[in-house]
């Protein structure tokens, strides 16, 4: 069963979802609605978002937005779609293979490896 996720589109939105969810693992995914592996991200995470509710949230961010673009920029977001994870409004950084240890870059390839990956995250910060 898929849940429909909400999308973010103002600076404000962000700062506030950041700060507001304590106790669980914030997602959000940095992307364009019109990108086909945005899409097929967005698929994954709407069929995971139920099954990881009791210990994350996730949120999608719409990367055209003029408001949204101090997000880009900080985070350094140059390939979509980007993943960002967030503790009590603490940026988590992870190893995924890549050179760069501050987001998840491209789709997951089916739900159980977005899950896993939420579940690690908790799992190294304590979370439960």
């Amino acid at each position: 069963m898929s849940c429909i996720i909400p999308t973010l589109m103002k600076k404000l939105e962000v700062d506030s979802i950041i700060r507001d969810t304590i106790d669980k693992v914030l997602i959000l995914r940095f992307g364009r609605a019109s990108d086909p592996i945005c899409l097929e991200l967005d698929g994954i995470l709407a069929k995971s978002a139920r099954e990881v509710s009791k210990f994350a949230v996730v949120s999608l961010v719409d990367m055209d937005s003029d408001d949204i673009q101090v997000y880009v920029k900080y985070f350094d977001i140059t390939l979509m779609p980007s993943t960002i994870f967030f503790f009590n409004s603490h940026h988590m950084k992870m190893d995924s293979g890549t050179a760069d240890h501050t987001k998840w870059i491209g789709a997951f390839h089916k739900k159980q490896d977005f899950i896993d990956v939420v579940e690690v995250l908790k799992i190294s910060w304590n979370i439960f």
